[in-house]
């Protein structure tokens, strides 16, 4: 199954009201906005869209949402993965029923399953859901690390065609590199990284930086495939402070403030996540300011 996610997936926030319920209306613009301004495709009801505290009639709903308002512009990713395989089977469908383009499946959290558990779990959602799979091994969100040998034989199933590797291990990528075939693309899990795991033989990130920069860190790719990898640096370092600050507290806190510092109405983070403290505002701020956001 070939599938193309490009080079720039965002990993989107759900927008809310006041009163916490998702502002549609909002995520609709912010889907137009995101694929206007650098993002391929987009990955809904991530970490980043506080995929644990929303309803699954509020997922799909979401689903449907952001196809209409990206309009066949870009790849509509639905985060449909969860701890329990049944579950994770029957909204990987309700998804796919909807027309999403591919689903990112996260390895399941807190029951802590082994590897062969993990190869299990992700062989079961392939073979059940004929639809392109983007895995995504997090351990610092999971307590499981999926280690190189199981993403290389999870890439042998046909409709599993990338990963999101966010475990922050370069050698990690390096191992995973060396044992899928050159069609099994490897993103990039954190802002901070994506150069040097570019260097490793990486097609991407899934970002959360791409609601601010989304059209820098485009261009940055687009230098490194190019060969001019200095010019991808610089961009690369210029940003650097940047990814720190929207990291400052929990994702997605820091990038929904900064979001709602630029005029959207994206509201705040439901429990249990909080907004971000006086200080940490100040400090987001001024890395905003410093590269001329604000």
């Amino acid at each position: 199954m070939n599938m193309d996610f490009g080079r720039v997936v965002t990993a989107m926030v759900t927008p809310f009201n006041a009163d916490e319920s998702i502002n549609y209306e909002e995520a609709a613009k912010l889907a137009k906005y995101l694929v206007e301004n650098g993002s391929d495709s987009l990955v809904v009801t991530g970490t980043t869209g506080e995929s644990p505290t929303l309803t699954h009639e509020e997922d799909l709903l979401l689903y449907k949402t952001v196809i209409a308002a990206v309009n066949g512009k870009a790849k509509v990713i639905a985060g449909t993965g969860s701890n329990s395989t049944k579950t994770t089977i029957e909204y990987t469908q309700k998804a796919k029923n909807l027309g999403v383009d591919g689903v990112l499946l996260v390895c399941p959290y807190y029951n802590k399953p082994t590897q062969e558990g993990l190869y299990q779990h992700f062989k079961a959602v392939a073979e059940n859901c004929n639809v392109p799979i983007m895995l995504y091994n997090i351990p610092g969100r999971t307590a499981v690390n999926m280690l190189p040998e199981t993403t290389a034989k999870l890439s042998k199933i046909e409709n599993i065609v990338c990963i999101k590797e966010a475990a922050g291990d370069l050698k990690q990528v390096e191992e995973i590199k060396k044992l899928v075939s050159k069609d099994f693309a490897i993103y990039s899990g954190d802002d901070a990284l994506t150069l040097e795991i570019l260097k490793r033989g990486g097609k991407g990130i899934v970002s959360v930086a791409a609601h601010l920069i989304g059209k820098e860190i485009n261009q940055m790719v687009q230098l490194f495939e190019k060969g001019q990898v200095q010019e991808a640096a610089k961009i690369d370092q210029k940003y650097q402070a940047l990814y720190k600050a929207i990291f400052i507290s929990t994702n997605p806190s820091p990038i929904k403030a900064a979001l709602n510092l630029l005029g959207w109405k994206v509201g705040g983070t439901r429990l249990p996540l909080t907004g971000l403290s006086v200080e940490q505002l100040a400090i987001l701020k001024a890395n905003m300011q410093e590269v001329g956001l604000l």
